[in-house]
């Protein structure tokens, strides 16, 4: 079976770390030169994929690999491992940022 990339977990993941980030449609609009918001918003839903190009400048722009922020139909438990690590890492960090706001 060839491998897929997951359009929806990976908008999930690209609006997960624009929230995390603190970044709006607009600033990535700004920061990867689009023309609209639309295409943002088509890959947060899940309808399109951003190019490649697109994906290593998301990647540079929320200071993560490209690996944290695609991803793929199979399951594995690696994968499954992966994901609960991430989460926690990124709820560390979050936990971190407001208490320095504070």
């Amino acid at each position: 079976m060839f491998p897929e990339i997951d359009k929806e977990k990976t908008g999930d993941r690209i609006r997960f770390f624009m929230e995390l980030r603190g970044l709006t449609v607009k600033d990535v609009c700004k920061a990867l030169s689009l023309g609209c918001v639309q295409a943002v918003y088509k890959w947060m839903d899940g309808v399109n994929l951003p190019s490649l190009d697109n994906i290593y400048c998301l990647s540079i722009l929320f200071q993560v690999p490209i690996d944290a922020m695609v991803c793929g139909k199979a399951t594995s438990v690696r994968k499954e491992h992966t994901d609960i690590c991430t989460k926690r890492v990124f709820g560390y960090y979050k936990k971190i940022r407001n208490h320095a706001a504070a």
